[in-house]
């Protein structure tokens, strides 16, 4: 179904596709065996030339699981990227040695342009503020089986329900990735929650949301939306894409997610964080039964796994 194929985007699986994906995950989540070894002989790159923790560690992580073998680097600096060596070179010569690469840029674009160039699949791991496709299937994933009931399917489990985004909606490539993948479910609705400044895009509030037909409002003040939501997905004001520090220390801490908020939040909501966070969750909600974003992390990794597992074609994919 998926093998051999790149993905760049989230919509370049079919929601049905996306489906058997996550049934593959929750079957790795439950049986210790399922897939174990079924990668063995192959080999995952992961091209890093933007930090990470969760993204870089899941996908290798994964790999292992899978029996297969990593290689790669952790910055632009350990490559030859560093002696102004171009993508596509780059990713040219490590289709060589690899069977299927992962790779994050700070570019938008960047990861498209390299499976063009790659006769290895290619995987987006963060295309600067674009895409992050394997955090949608993270989020979704987790949205399923912490909201889902009875082994509901993805569509019906996210009929119905209020996702809030709350943060930076402008640069947040998380926020655009998962909002682009809800709006292909019906009966979902989205709130937005961030200052006059980091606004969601038009291309999403207008060129995916209206366009589908999706409900959808936008606000400054989480305090007033929190009652109605379902799931809250909280992001960090990101450092790393602003080009003026008076305006990143000016809004960083627009929204603080506290104890004392969360008391008017449903008893069912769930709190989900794509990570890192700087000071936008206070620790003290760690300990809120709500408070979902470390399972989330552990979700990523099955879901990593059963899409290497499908690309590849190791197993029953």
């Amino acid at each position: 179904m998926l093998k051999g194929r790149s993905l760049i985007e989230p919509l370049n699986f079919s929601v049905e596709e996306l489906e058997q994906l996550f049934q593959r995950a929750e079957q790795i989540e439950t049986r210790d065996d399922y897939l174990r070894e079924s990668c063995r002989g192959r080999v995952l790159a992961s091209l890093f030339f933007e930090p990470s923790t969760r993204t870089r560690l899941s996908f290798e992580a994964a790999m292992l699981r899978l029996g297969g073998s990593c290689l790669g680097f952790a910055e632009p600096g350990s490559s030859s990227a560093a002696k102004g060596e171009s993508l596509a070179d780059t990713i040219k010569t490590v289709a060589c040695y690899a069977d299927l690469i992962v790779m994050r840029n700070p570019k938008e674009g960047a990861a498209l342009l390299a499976s063009r160039y790659s006769e290895a699949p290619v995987i987006n791991a963060g295309d600067g503020g674009h895409h992050h496709p394997t955090q949608t299937l993270t989020d979704l994933l987790t949205i399923k089986r912490l909201r889902g009931k009875g082994g509901a399917s993805t569509a019906e489990t996210v009929k119905g329900l209020t996702v809030g985004f709350c943060g930076d909606l402008r640069f947040g490539r998380t926020v655009h990735s998962l909002a682009k993948a809800l709006a292909r479910y019906p009966g979902v609705r989205m709130i937005f929650v961030s200052p006059r400044e980091l606004t969601a895009p038009e291309y999403i509030t207008g060129g995916v949301l209206k366009k589908n037909g999706i409900d959808y409002a936008e606000t400054g003040k989480l305090e007033e939306v929190m009652g109605d939501l379902d799931v809250l997905y909280m992001t960090r004001v990101q450092r790393e894409r602003f080009f003026n520090e008076e305006d990143y220390i000016r809004l960083k801490d627009s929204y603080i997610l506290t104890a004392e908020k969360l008391k008017a939040a449903k008893a069912d909501m769930i709190v989900l964080h794509p990570l890192p966070r700087v000071n936008e969750i206070a620790v003290e909600v760690d300990g809120d039964s709500r408070a979902a974003y470390f399972k989330q992390a552990k979700y990523g990794m099955y879901v990593r796994m059963a899409l290497i597992a499908s690309i590849l074609g190791a197993g029953d994919a």
